[in-house]
């Protein structure tokens, strides 16, 4: 238990502990998927359940953007918006890339934008989104930062990697998984943003603690999401003969 407050480099080590501990990166569909153990039409089933979690993360960090009382930090975030957003290029917003991506693999874009209503959305994807809206919401600023900044975009960078170089031996190109390759660029500045942003914040040892926290549950979250894909389209298929 964090009693008194920990120096910034001591908060930072535990906050990347924390996102460490459980990484997507070491889940078995992720392990599969960097062997090449998958199809793209798995993967391509992927791409649909990310993109219902990401579609609304623009508005998700806009609603963030307004709780935020320090100039630097509004700046830092707004950042990262437009970067979502691509207003110069908006046919290089994040999700309509990840559709893209998606196409690739074999998948209508009408699954992405219809999931809903296909019946197509998992409990845990469903859940993924909701806990963004939460972080954004109604917790305190330290556990925004920390829960999607620290936690989820800064596993990216070194998530990522091996999904491209798997579907490059697969024969897609770096057009087809631009999505991953701006996210490999950006995501590791965004984390060290995100380090400062949730110190900044976290001005008490109790906030510190609500921080790790914020930051473990987020890896959960998503090693859930990856679960329950995991059984819907690798696990419980079954093998041809």
């Amino acid at each position: 238990m964090v009693n008194t407050l920990m120096g910034q480099k001591e908060f930072y080590t535990a906050l990347e502990d924390a996102r460490t501990s459980v990484h997507s990166g070491a889940h078995p569909f992720s392990l599969a998927w960097a062997n090449g153990e998958l199809d793209l039409k798995q993967i391509g089933k992927w791409a649909v359940q990310h993109f219902y979690y990401i579609d609304p993360i623009p508005q998700q960090f806009a609603q963030l953007f307004c709780r935020l009382d320090d100039l630097e930090a509004r700046q830092h975030l707004l950042e990262n918006l437009i970067g979502e957003e691509m207003p110069d290029t908006p046919q290089k917003r994040h999700p309509d890339l990840l559709v893209k991506f998606g196409k690739a693999c074999g998948i209508d874009e009408k699954e992405f934008y219809d999931a809903e209503n296909m019946g197509c959305v998992l409990p845990s994807t469903r859940a993924m989104r909701s806990w963004i809206w939460e972080l954004v919401n109604v917790r305190h600023l330290a556990e925004s930062a920390a829960g999607i900044m620290v936690a989820l975009e800064g596993q990216l960078p070194t998530l990522y990697p091996a999904y491209v170089e798997a579907m490059r031996k697969m024969g897609l190109n770096d057009d087809d998984m631009e999505f991953f390759h701006v996210h490999i660029e950006g995501d590791a500045e965004h984390a060290h943003v995100g380090l400062e942003i949730t110190a900044q914040y976290s001005n008490t040892p109790e906030l510190q603690k609500k921080a790790i926290s914020a930051v473990t549950a987020s890896t959960q979250m998503r090693w859930q999401m990856l679960e329950n894909i995991f059984e819907k389209y690798v696990k419980n298929v079954p093998q041809a003969a």
